[in-house]
């Protein structure tokens, strides 16, 4: 979708290591440069980001739920401030973690598109997301959230 055409929220959904970032990156790259530019710096929100320490990811899952609640924070009010395109760069394993996002972006008059990267029920992408995902989440903690993914049907 171009900028062009309306306000726009995408929700990411997959495993760590699926591709949600990639598909982002791609994305912007689509957007032209200074819209990429523009949407990674005020619209592009991601809990991981919060866990980033001078360049080094340093996960406090105590801090989980606080980080959380400050990225769907800043999310809105990217939103309230009428950011053309608005991204959440999450894992959003379950329907009741992006519910909020959805709601609050329907609620403000943005488009919402849910992208969901990869099949996180298929063992061969399991072990891909264990390969490559940038926060060394081990493969069992992978299938553990892969059997808890809710897939819409």
């Amino acid at each position: 979708m171009d900028l062009k055409q309306g306000k726009l929220a995408i929700i990411m959904r997959g495993l760590p290591g699926s591709g949600k970032s990639h598909w982002v990156d791609t994305y912007l790259k689509q957007q032209g440069v200074e819209n990429a530019v523009h949407i990674k710096q005020y619209g592009y929100f991601s809990t991981d980001s919060f866990f980033e320490n001078n360049g080094k990811y340093q996960f406090n899952p105590k801090l989980l739920g606080q980080y959380h609640q400050a990225n769907l924070t800043a999310f809105i009010n990217a939103m309230a401030n009428s950011e053309p395109t608005v991204i959440c760069d999450n894992t959003n394993v379950a329907k009741w973690e992006y519910m909020a996002y959805e709601a609050a972006a329907k609620a403000l008059g943005y488009q919402v598109r849910v992208v969901l990267i990869g099949n996180p029920k298929d063992s061969q992408h399991q072990e891909l997301c264990g390969k490559r995902n940038r926060h060394q989440v081990p493969l069992n903690h992978i299938k553990t959230m892969a059997r808890l993914f809710e897939i819409d049907e």
